[in-house]
């Protein structure tokens, strides 16, 4: 390769001289100034010497000399002359320069930004030794030291030669960026060459310099990298290599893997799609298959592939992505929205038919106090009044499933309430299943409503019997956890924190997989028909979900199940007492004088109502919405003394805000609410307001005369006093 001769410059005789002393100012000023014929001589031959010149090539030079007198205005004129672009060459620093920075800060700061600059550094004697100078500005070939007091011919040496170093640096540097230039422009003429002349030897060798480097980095690479990665022959028989992940997620050795001896795929129409499509040449993404591993584990992968050529050799790259995680949090959402849309439409059949049981149990409990009945009618209807009866205690376990029932949550000692209801439980479970109780001492209180704990304990227990039929133990234990991330990442509807964990075991059937992602359904059972309605587990579900908590299934076919139940702790840290059955209404007799407003748009439940509450002696007005209702109270809003009404109508107006509409109205209205279920109500406040009078769906006409008397013997606050419209 050819190169151009060095481009010459001219000579920088700038000179910058930074001393606190005017008169070492002047001292250079006067070696640096004319010099005469003898002197440029001697000059000239000791830069030969230095540089190869020829003597006499050489004059003598005059210097630019300029002044600093302290390390920041060296700095200040350093940069000013290179951004005039006549930068200086050399500079004289003094060491001591007080106050302000001495010579050696000086130096370091003006190299930080300007490095080519070449300095000689003017130390006395009694000053730095040149082991400490070196040490704070480090070991360079762009300094040299200059002793006190200095010669003249040494200070002109030193800057004819500093200056002449300077010139050669910037030369060499810009003859580097040519050099750079050309071999970026020969490099790239020698590419198009290459390009035309593919047959040639010479061509031949860099193309295989570049497929080996190519071939490293892809080794470095394949081998790195965190998704799992083999490269298979085209038969699929064996590997040629494997990288960590892909060993570490099949659980096979390297020697296995290349050898063929692990057969991964746990469905062979796998491998066979991936070797089709890519004999067609046709890429592979993202198929979906399963592996199973070395330790019999499955995993679901994204399969990719692609045609892979190494050293001539045709090879097929396989790529799998782990997706078991999220294939799992996929399948648990999707159960999860299964159960809310379940739980939804249980919610609404069990409110609509709470309606109908409740017009149905109404008038059977009436005809069944007639004593001249007929003993044949008395009979039927005796049966209508049980299978609405168990209708009732169906349409409460929908609701308990829905999380739509009325709970009321208290502090509650979780031991307790286990120990009471296990009493019951040795009668129910037989005497060929051993009971055993792990009770934690010291626990702290949970928030619960205590009948709603007991179902929990009653279903769990009795589903555990179940799967025993021939004998075994159950055992019931309670425990605090304190739940983190971990746990949360194994369960996605756990929740950060404490809990009490209720966990019910049994040594029976066990379940396989498919059961376990249906135990919870509403009507779900593995029983024989007649033997349950498989809504025992879906009531659990329910519950716990209402009081904000969780459940855990671990169980193996043969080997038993246990299921976990986790309660939150209650935030007053105590237990409250047990609540005490109310004392009977004082004797009340209705009269005309009372008048009742009934709102309920199932027509025949209103009439019901009505008809129920004239029979007892009051006045009654009734209307089968919102609008309606406005009507009436607007005609006869003096005479009215209480509002009955259903909490979900229709015309865009609830009870609750009819109910807060008439109160404004008339202050001291009494209010009675009425609904097959009670999240629309008040939400979770309603458990803690003892204010709100509510009569849940259906009640027979006893419970609902019962209901009315009380409320209008109250004195207080309305009902309605602390709900939100």
């Amino acid at each position: 390769m050819n190169l151009a001769p060095p481009t010459s410059q001219p000579h920088n005789h700038r000179i910058l001289i930074i001393d606190d002393n005017p008169s070492i100012h002047e001292d250079f000023r006067k070696i640096l100034g004319p010099a005469d014929a003898k002197l440029a001589e001697e000059l000239d031959a000791t830069e030969a010497s230095l540089f190869g010149d020829h003597a006499g090539s050489s004059s003598a030079q005059n210097f630019r000399i300029d002044s600093a007198f302290q390390g920041q205005e060296g700095l200040q004129k350093v940069r000013a002359a290179c951004a005039e672009g006549a930068p200086y060459a050399v500079a004289f620093v003094d060491v001591r320069m007080p106050p302000g920075w001495d010579g050696i800060e000086t130096i370091s700061r003006i190299w930080k930004e300007f490095p080519d600059l070449q300095i000689v550094i003017c130390t006395a004697y009694s000053d730095y030794s040149w082991d400490e100078i070196a040490k704070s500005v480090g070991n360079t070939d762009k300094m040299l030291v200059l002793k006190k007091p200095f010669d003249n011919v040494e200070v002109l040496q030193m800057a004819h030669a500093l200056s002449k170093k300077w010139q050669l640096t910037q030369m060499g540097r810009k003859q580097m960026e040519e050099l750079d230039a050309l071999v970026n422009q020969r490099t790239a003429e020698l590419r198009a060459a290459n390009a035309r002349l593919t047959g040639e030897v010479a061509e031949r060798a860099a193309a295989e310099e570049a497929l080996r480097r190519s071939e490293e980095r892809f080794s470095k690479a394949f081998h790195a990298s965190p998704v799992p990665m083999a490269i298979q022959r085209p038969d699929g028989k064996d590997c040629l290599d494997a990288n960590t992940s892909f060993l570490e997620l099949v659980g096979a050795s390297r020697e296995a893997v290349l050898a063929g001896s692990t057969t991964f795929w746990a469905d062979e129409t796998t491998p066979t799609l991936v070797r089709q499509e890519l004999a067609a040449r046709h890429a592979v993404r993202n198929l979906a298959a399963t592996i199973r591993t070395t330790s019999d584990e499955k995993r679901e992968v994204l399969v990719a592939a692609e045609n892979l050529e190494l050293g001539n050799a045709p090879y097929h790259l396989l790529i799998l992505q782990d997706i078991t995680d999220r294939v799992r949090l996929e399948n648990e959402l999707r159960q999860a929205q299964k159960m809310e849309a379940v739980g939804r439409l249980a919610a609404g059949v069990a409110h609509d038919f709470n309606n109908i049981l409740t017009v149905i149990l109404g008038n059977t409990s009436t005809q069944l106090r007639n004593p001249r009945l007929d003993k044949k009618l008395m009979s039927s209807l005796n049966q209508v009044q049980r299978a609405a009866e168990r209708a009732t205690a169906l349409t409460r376990q929908l609701l308990a499933y829905s999380r739509k029932q009325i709970i009321q949550r208290r502090p509650l000692a979780l031991n307790e309430v286990v120990e009471q209801t296990v009493a019951m439980l040795r009668r129910l479970i037989g005497e060929h299943i051993a009971l055993d109780m792990q009770m934690a001492p010291d626990l702290p209180p949970i928030f619960a409503d205590p009948s709603n704990v007991e179902q929990v304990i009653m279903n769990l227990a009795l589903n555990a019997r179940d799967a025993m039929p021939d004998g075994g133990k159950l055992t019931l234990a309670t425990t605090q956890v304190e739940i983190d991330k971990a746990s949360r990442a194994r369960n996605p509807e756990s929740q950060l924190g404490p809990y009490i964990c209720l966990a019910v075991k049994d040594t029976g059937y066990g379940m396989d997989a498919a059961t376990v992602g249906r135990i919870f359904e509403p009507f779900f059972t593995t029983k024989d028909p007649g033997h349950g309605t498989g809504m025992g587990l879906a009531t659990v579900y329910g519950v716990l979900k209402q009081h904000g908590g969780w459940i855990e299934v671990d169980t193996t076919l043969g080997r038993g199940t246990t299921i976990r139940t986790f309660f939150p702790l209650s935030t007053e840290g105590f237990v409250a007492p047990s609540a005490k059955s109310e004392s009977s209404p004082t004797e009340f007799t209705p009269t005309n004088a009372t008048t009742i407003l009934v709102v309920e748009d199932e027509e025949m439940l209103r009439e019901f109502v009505s008809e129920a509450l004239a029979g007892l002696g009051y006045r009654v007005l009734s209307a089968g919405n919102g609008p309606d209702a406005l009507s009436v109270w607007a005609e006869h809003r003096d005479e009215i003394d209480l509002l009955l009404t259903d909490v979900v109508m229709p015309e865009s107006i609830s009870g609750r805000q009819l109910a807060h509409s008439l109160i404004q109205d008339k202050p001291n209205l009494k209010v009675i609410f009425t609904s097959g279920y009670s999240s629309e109500l008040f939400g979770s406040e309603f458990e803690r307001e003892k204010e709100h009078v509510f009569l849940a769906k259906p009640y027979l006409p006893d419970r609902l005369a019962q209901t009315v008397a009380t409320h209008l013997q109250s004195q207080g606050a309305p009902a309605f006093a602390h709900a939100n419209s």
